[in-house]
């Protein structure tokens, strides 16, 4: 059997008259990276205060590896829980070592110096971080990527069963977003327990083994990420419009919130989409759940884009299996291309079968490309192909696959939005 790490009980806090956490119970295990999500005000740094005894509960118990945490000592708490802080901001103006080194100080007596043994973890802890190249600098003389990774590494100096962290990537670029989660990972793979506040939905479905949905002070929901993350539990927690899907590169579960204006079934604007091979599959479900009229083809039958399509009751300009788009079928697209606000070109291989495709996107008034990598790589048709692309992209909005929706919403607002030349005087 896995043993529970933290053990949280029927807990209830108030803050003033304000009931902040209401009857809030869960449990985790060793080893395990749990994230607390939910809108702002939900209650997830009051939670993570309670759990390292900053705040004592109205009612109920927290208890790490067994022990009641309101009833032991600073000293005792500080044994079992490490905190690394959202605000990363030191006016102190000590080492980086020296910082590090404070992770000892529930170990050590009143007079008593650090011992071979606290040495040894803080300079395992620093090598872990990847701080240790700058050990001797000042910790107000490095960025705030780095003195996250120095504060993650005074918790792990602090060699404590639990470790909490309150929202550990809110003020940094995606960059370090990235190498502090992926950091925190490795240390749980390696069997440290974490519970962090985390804002960015999609982080935490990538990196976390289980969330906490935390909303109005309860937990809404918790589990794993893909049984958590559901459009009927983020409306209820966010009263968002949004749609869950998985992220085609990385297969974690994504949330994608859609403009406040649009409803299901509810059509504001036209939208052809020139995929194949499974490239537009995330796209055709996120336009049509924002509410555009979406059409797609040419694709060949049995394609997955075309069992996607077909699934969400679009018009589709199909061909036989692995036969190229013909001229009929070239017709029927330039027609859809001509009726719609906005073309979007998904970022598929082209080869002399498909082409037809990229020449009746030339049609488009208003043409949204995906690019994740150049097209000469993924060109097969020769200098033809190459000639198209360049004249459609050089009208284009060029994005990536997480910019499409916003991308499509601004070209149909444009679409729709007349000029001075199509005004009658």
């Amino acid at each position: 059997m896995t043993e529970a790490v933290l053990d949280i009980d029927d807990v209830a806090v108030s803050l003033g008259d304000v009931r902040v956490l209401d009857g809030v119970s869960a449990a985790v295990d060793r080893g395990t990276f749990v994230g607390l999500v939910g809108p702002n005000g939900a209650g997830k740094t009051t939670l993570l205060r309670t759990l390292n005894a900053a705040l004592r509960p109205d009612e109920g118990t927290v208890r790490v590896t067994g022990q009641n945490v309101a009833e032991l000592s600073a000293k005792e708490v500080g044994r079992l829980v490490a905190t690394v802080p959202q605000d990363t901001s030191l006016s102190f103006d000590f080492s980086v070592r020296q910082t590090v080194e404070m992770g000892r100080t529930p170990y050590l007596s009143r007079f008593g110096g650090m011992r071979p043994e606290d040495h040894e973890l803080v300079d395992r802890a620093m090598k872990q971080t990847a701080v240790d190249e700058f050990a001797d600098r000042a910790i107000t003389a490095i960025s705030g990527g780095e003195r996250q990774r120095v504060l993650l590494a005074r918790a792990l100096a602090q060699d404590t069963p639990l470790v909490l962290l309150d929202e550990p990537t809110a003020s940094l670029d995606i960059n370090h977003q990235v190498r502090t989660l992926e950091l925190v990972r490795e240390l749980v793979d390696d069997g440290k327990t974490v519970v962090a506040a985390i804002h960015d939905l999609n982080l935490a479905a990538h990196y976390c083994d289980e969330l906490l949905l935390l909303g109005e002070g309860r937990i809404l929901a918790s589990g794993p990420p893909e049984s958590v993350l559901t459009e009927s539990t983020l409306e209820r927690a966010f009263g968002a419009n949004a749609v869950v899907s998985r992220h085609p590169v990385t297969g974690s579960v994504y949330v994608t919130a859609l403009p406040d204006q649009r409803t299901h079934g509810e059509a504001d604007g036209r939208v052809h989409v020139v995929g194949g091979g499974g490239s537009a599959a995330r796209h055709l479900y996120l336009l049509s759940a924002a509410g555009y009229d979406v059409s797609v083809g040419a694709l060949n039958e049995g394609d997955s884009d075309t069992e996607t399509a077909r699934q969400l009751g679009l018009d589709t300009v199909t061909v036989n299996p692995f036969a190229p788009v013909d001229a009929a079928a070239r017709k029927t697209v330039t027609e859809y291309v001509e009726r719609a606000d906005v073309t979007l070109v998904v970022d598929i291989e082209i080869g002399e079968g498909n082409l037809a495709n990229l020449e009746a996107a030339r049609a488009a008034d208003e043409l949204v490309l995906v690019e994740t990598r150049p097209f000469a790589e993924r060109n097969y048709a020769g200098e033809s192909a190459a000639r198209t692309y360049e004249t459609l992209r050089s009208r284009a909005t060029v994005v990536t696959p997480d910019e499409v929706l916003g991308a499509v919403t601004a070209a149909i607002e444009r679409a729709r939005t007349p000029t001075p030349a199509q005004h009658d005087y």
